[in-house]
């Protein structure tokens, strides 16, 4: 019912149309991936020496233990501080009080607009460098900590503003504080709004990992270098290095999507067995 208010339902000609952008479109990529096939295969990058090392079990061993392995660790460790970062400071500003809103603004509004690689570099001299305490797989933990962080505390802040006023106004007019309200009414309803986002920023913590390459962290690309220095062989190197960073990612987001189904799942469940209890039956809260 929504959808046809919304456009019109597509007519048999239409529906051809489209059928017939599908084929141009899955046509021309299959011609573009056998195009690149055949690149390969021209320039000699098909050559049994140089996908060697990738189907050596040592290799192997090498990069996903020194490679993934580390990449994923300082994935892991950036989104869960990250998210408590930016709940902090999500919250931070929204507050009624201008000496926690107004820094909170500020440190948002500062780590957004800086570049990441530049955080990177910035982190790495200040903390790293020299006799430093922090070693550069933390460096990129913490910056993109502080990147990340200042993201989802936009989220935050957008998340909770989308939930309708009216369930604010009704959670004060029984007697709760402002805590009260944030913490049982406001976040748990605005999680199911967040979620998209959180996920997608998962991803891009994920991907940003690599730059830590420029400051001599480990992860995938720092395991690339020796070997493609050793074998002469940057494009397969390059090729199975993306291909790894492509499959842990769409693993982040299957596992992220069956989450966020499941909290919405039992959300609505919730929603149903509040409107289904009759008036001498027990409310779900």
């Amino acid at each position: 019912m929504s959808a046809s208010i919304l456009f019109d339902a597509p007519g048999p000609k239409t529906v051809a149309r489209h059928r017939v952008y599908n084929v141009v479109s899955a046509v021309a990529l299959v011609a573009l991936v056998a195009f690149a096939i055949w690149r390969l295969y021209d320039r000699g990058q098909l050559e049994y020496r140089f996908w060697e090392p990738f189907l050596t079990p040592d290799y192997i061993r090498f990069i996903l233990v020194d490679g993934l392995l580390k990449t994923v660790q300082m994935a892991f460790f950036s989104i869960i501080f990250a998210t408590v970062f930016g709940l902090v400071f999500g919250v931070g500003k929204l507050s009624d009080h201008a000496f926690v809103r107004w820094p909170a603004w500020l440190v948002v509004e500062f780590f957004r607009a800086v570049p990441v690689l530049l955080l990177l570099v910035f982190v790495f001299f200040w903390l790293s460098i020299g006799d430093g305490p922090v070693t550069p797989f933390w460096v990129v933990v913490i910056s993109l900590t502080l990147y990340n962080g200042s993201v989802l505390a936009e989220v935050f802040r957008a998340g909770i503003n989308a939930v309708p006023v009216g369930q604010s106004e009704a959670a004060y007019a029984i007697g709760m504080r402002k805590t009260q309200v944030m913490v049982t009414v406001l976040l748990p309803q605005a999680v199911k709004i967040m979620l998209p986002a959180i996920i997608s920023q998962m991803v891009v913590a994920l991907k940003d990992t690599s730059l830590g390459y420029y400051i001599t962290a480990p992860g995938l690309t720092a395991v690339a270098k020796p070997i493609y220095l050793e074998f002469k062989n940057q494009v397969p190197s390059a090729i199975v290095i993306t291909a790894l960073y492509i499959l842990v990612n769409l693993l982040v987001t299957l596992i992220a999507t069956k989450v966020q189904k499941r909290l919405v799942g039992e959300k609505e469940m919730l929603q149903v067995s509040r409107v289904g209890a009759g008036p001498d039956e027990p409310k779900t809260i």
